[in-house]
Protein backbone atom coordinates (compact mmCIF):
# COMPACT_ATOMS: atom_id res chain seq x y z
CA UNK A 1 0.00 0.00 0.00
CA UNK A 2 1.50 3.35 -1.31
CA UNK A 3 -1.42 5.86 -1.12
CA UNK A 4 -4.04 6.41 1.28
CA UNK A 5 -7.14 4.71 0.64
CA UNK A 6 -9.95 7.36 -0.52
CA UNK A 7 -11.94 5.93 2.48
CA UNK A 8 -9.66 7.54 4.99
CA UNK A 9 -11.50 10.45 5.63
CA UNK A 10 -10.32 11.79 8.71
CA UNK A 11 -6.56 12.94 9.54
CA UNK A 12 -4.75 14.34 12.48
CA UNK A 13 -1.64 15.67 12.76
CA UNK A 14 0.90 13.56 15.69
CA UNK A 15 3.96 15.18 17.04
CA UNK A 16 7.08 13.12 18.20
CA UNK A 17 8.45 13.70 21.22
CA UNK A 18 12.16 13.04 22.18
CA UNK A 19 10.91 10.67 25.29
CA UNK A 20 9.26 8.55 22.31
CA UNK A 21 12.53 7.49 21.13
CA UNK A 22 14.77 4.81 21.84
CA UNK A 23 18.32 3.99 21.79
CA UNK A 24 19.12 4.22 18.09
CA UNK A 25 16.80 7.46 18.02
CA UNK A 26 13.82 6.18 16.22
CA UNK A 27 9.92 5.73 17.79
CA UNK A 28 9.72 3.06 19.70
CA UNK A 29 7.73 0.31 19.10
CA UNK A 30 5.16 0.72 22.18
CA UNK A 31 4.75 4.72 21.55
CA UNK A 32 2.86 3.82 18.05
CA UNK A 33 -0.20 2.45 20.83
CA UNK A 34 -0.20 6.27 22.10
CA UNK A 35 -0.10 7.71 18.66
CA UNK A 36 -3.17 5.73 17.33
CA UNK A 37 -4.87 6.36 21.05
CA UNK A 38 -4.28 10.49 20.38
CA UNK A 39 -5.71 9.53 16.71
CA UNK A 40 -8.81 7.79 17.64
CA UNK A 41 -9.49 9.93 20.43
CA UNK A 42 -9.69 12.83 17.82
CA UNK A 43 -11.73 11.31 15.49
CA UNK A 44 -14.03 10.54 18.35
CA UNK A 45 -13.96 14.00 19.92
CA UNK A 46 -14.31 15.63 16.45
CA UNK A 47 -16.68 13.37 14.19
CA UNK A 48 -17.91 10.75 16.62
CA UNK A 49 -18.94 13.29 19.71
CA UNK A 50 -18.85 10.56 22.31
CA UNK A 51 -20.70 11.45 25.15
CA UNK A 52 -17.73 10.18 27.73
CA UNK A 53 -19.92 10.63 31.01
CA UNK A 54 -22.66 7.74 29.34
CA UNK A 55 -19.91 5.75 27.06
CA UNK A 56 -16.42 3.45 28.00
CA UNK A 57 -14.27 2.21 25.45
CA UNK A 58 -11.57 -0.65 26.25
CA UNK A 59 -9.51 -2.26 23.65
CA UNK A 60 -10.02 -5.95 22.66
CA UNK A 61 -7.12 -5.85 20.37
CA UNK A 62 -4.78 -4.41 18.92
CA UNK A 63 -2.56 -4.56 15.63
CA UNK A 64 0.72 -2.70 14.27
CA UNK A 65 2.20 -3.48 11.19
CA UNK A 66 5.71 -1.54 10.68
CA UNK A 67 7.22 -0.41 7.57
CA UNK A 68 9.24 2.26 8.09
CA UNK A 69 10.62 4.05 11.23
CA UNK A 70 9.58 7.25 12.38
CA UNK A 71 12.64 9.83 13.84
CA UNK A 72 12.42 12.74 16.12
CA UNK A 73 11.57 15.82 13.50
CA UNK A 74 9.59 13.55 11.38
CA UNK A 75 6.16 15.48 10.12
CA UNK A 76 3.36 12.68 10.66
CA UNK A 77 -0.21 12.34 10.47
CA UNK A 78 -2.49 9.78 11.38
CA UNK A 79 -5.38 8.84 9.35
CA UNK A 80 -8.53 7.26 11.19
CA UNK A 81 -11.30 5.15 9.87
CA UNK A 82 -14.03 2.84 11.56
CA UNK A 83 -14.08 -0.20 9.12
CA UNK A 84 -16.82 -2.44 11.00
CA UNK A 85 -19.61 -1.69 13.33
CA UNK A 86 -20.90 -4.50 15.59
CA UNK A 87 -23.23 -4.67 18.83
CA UNK A 88 -21.14 -3.65 20.88
CA UNK A 89 -17.69 -3.99 19.42
CA UNK A 90 -16.34 -1.97 16.59
CA UNK A 91 -12.74 -1.80 14.33
CA UNK A 92 -10.66 1.32 14.08
CA UNK A 93 -8.16 1.28 11.23
CA UNK A 94 -4.91 3.89 11.18
CA UNK A 95 -2.66 4.40 8.83
CA UNK A 96 0.44 6.75 9.98
CA UNK A 97 2.23 8.99 7.45
CA UNK A 98 5.44 10.98 7.43
CA UNK A 99 6.20 13.82 4.80
CA UNK A 100 9.41 13.43 3.17
CA UNK A 101 11.77 15.85 1.95
CA UNK A 102 10.54 16.26 -1.25
CA UNK A 103 6.91 16.62 0.61
CA UNK A 104 5.20 13.85 -0.60
CA UNK A 105 3.24 11.53 1.73
CA UNK A 106 4.53 8.31 2.60
CA UNK A 107 2.86 5.51 4.52
CA UNK A 108 5.08 3.89 7.47
CA UNK A 109 2.50 2.21 9.70
CA UNK A 110 -0.89 0.55 9.32
CA UNK A 111 -2.79 -0.90 12.39
CA UNK A 112 -6.43 -2.05 13.59
CA UNK A 113 -7.63 -1.87 17.15
CA UNK A 114 -11.44 -3.91 18.42
CA UNK A 115 -12.92 -1.09 20.64
CA UNK A 116 -15.48 -2.62 22.70
CA UNK A 117 -18.38 -0.35 24.58
CA UNK A 118 -17.98 -1.29 28.20
CA UNK A 119 -19.94 -1.27 31.15
CA UNK A 120 -17.46 -0.72 34.16
CA UNK A 121 -20.03 -1.43 36.89
CA UNK A 122 -21.42 -4.79 35.19
CA UNK A 123 -17.87 -6.21 33.84
CA UNK A 124 -19.24 -6.69 30.71
CA UNK A 125 -19.87 -5.19 26.75
CA UNK A 126 -23.07 -3.34 26.10
CA UNK A 127 -24.30 -2.60 23.17
CA UNK A 128 -23.02 1.00 21.48
CA UNK A 129 -25.27 3.73 22.04
CA UNK A 130 -27.28 4.49 19.02
CA UNK A 131 -26.26 8.41 18.68
CA UNK A 132 -22.69 7.40 18.00
CA UNK A 133 -23.28 4.04 16.40
CA UNK A 134 -25.12 6.69 13.58
CA UNK A 135 -22.96 9.15 13.58
CA UNK A 136 -19.91 6.47 12.60
CA UNK A 137 -22.21 5.07 10.17
CA UNK A 138 -23.05 8.09 8.75
CA UNK A 139 -19.64 9.79 8.62
CA UNK A 140 -17.91 6.54 7.13
CA UNK A 141 -20.66 5.88 4.54
CA UNK A 142 -21.97 2.56 6.11
CA UNK A 143 -25.68 1.48 4.76
CA UNK A 144 -28.15 1.23 7.43
CA UNK A 145 -28.82 -1.74 8.98
CA UNK A 146 -32.28 -3.81 8.51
Amino acid sequence: MNEIPSNYKFKTPIYIRFSDLDGFGHVNNAVYLTYFEIARTNYWKQIIEWDWKETNIILGRSEINYLKPLKLYDQIFCYVRTSRIGNSSFDIDYIITKIEENGHEVICTTGQTVCIHYDYKAYKSIPIPEVEQKKMMGFEGFKPRG
